[in-house]
């Protein structure tokens, strides 16, 4: 079966190229040209990977189709830009983007990095399968729990709404109190490889799981800071 993609890209010559060019490499290409045609085309055809220009005309642009992406649908995505700023890449892996690849690129490049996409989703969905598996039942952390089998989180017996990367990373570090990750480890674990070499994008990550699960960020009780080096969960929070 051939993975179906939906590239959403506003330079109608770029996207009838590129989608020429993946067809003969076994892919299924489906067009949109804007943010209001992408949320339809995506709800239409259920695509396994999703192409995204940062700048589209319309409403929205790339990066909010990241975020709606992270609550919706959870696909893989890359993202597509003549923008080359480090900031910018940073930017749109932490909104959610697995790969991100500069205008102008090579077709066999762009193959390459839809291929690899695609492996890393397939292992991450694998791992996501394994926090389940491997988990001993619920992990009660305080006035945290932690349930491996619905990807869930309460505090206070209210929800605690995480995405799917804030999730494997509490999970990482509640698992094992006390135990001290550097940045490197965790991005392995919750990201990929495609973060390789931005580690501080876990900081970011961290900050708003904090946001989320602390009483107070500057002081907080169950993910610590370890200078230097990392995180680790606080072993006097799980009482």
């Amino acid at each position: 079966m051939r993975v179906v993609i939906v590239w959403v890209e506003d330079e109608v010559k770029l996207l009838d190229e590129c989608k020429f060019f993946l067809e003969q490499e076994g892919f299924q290409v489906v067009g949109a040209m804007s943010y209001d045609e992408a949320i339809q085309r995506i709800k239409d055809t259920k695509p396994e990977l999703l192409i995204v220009d940062w700048m589209l005309p319309g409403v929205g642009n790339g990066l909010d189709l990241c975020k709606i992406n992270e609550r919706e649908w959870k696909l893989p995505i890359i993202m597509v830009t003549a923008k080359s700023d480090e900031f910018d890449k940073v930017l749109a892996l932490e909104l959610g983007a697995d790969d991100y690849i500069q205008k102008p690129f090579g077709l066999r490049e762009l193959s390459a990095r839809i291929k690899a996409v695609m492996r890393r989703s397939r292992r991450s969905t694998g791992q996501s399968q394994a926090v389940t598996e491997q988990a001993e039942g619920t992990i009660n952390r305080g006035r945290l729990v932690i349930r491996p089998d619905s990807f869930s989180v309460k505090k206070n017996d209210l929800p605690v709404e995480l995405t799917r990367t804030e999730f494997l990373l509490l999970w990482k570090l509640a698992a094992h109190p006390g135990r001290v990750y550097t940045r490197s480890h965790l991005l392995e674990e919750a990201l990929g490889n495609a973060y390789l070499g931005f580690e501080r994008t876990i900081d970011s990550h961290i900050r708003n799981l904090r946001h989320k699960i602390e009483d107070n960020q500057a002081e907080p009780e169950y993910i610590l800071t370890v200078y230097g080096v990392g995180y680790k969960f606080n072993e006097e929070a799980i009482s």
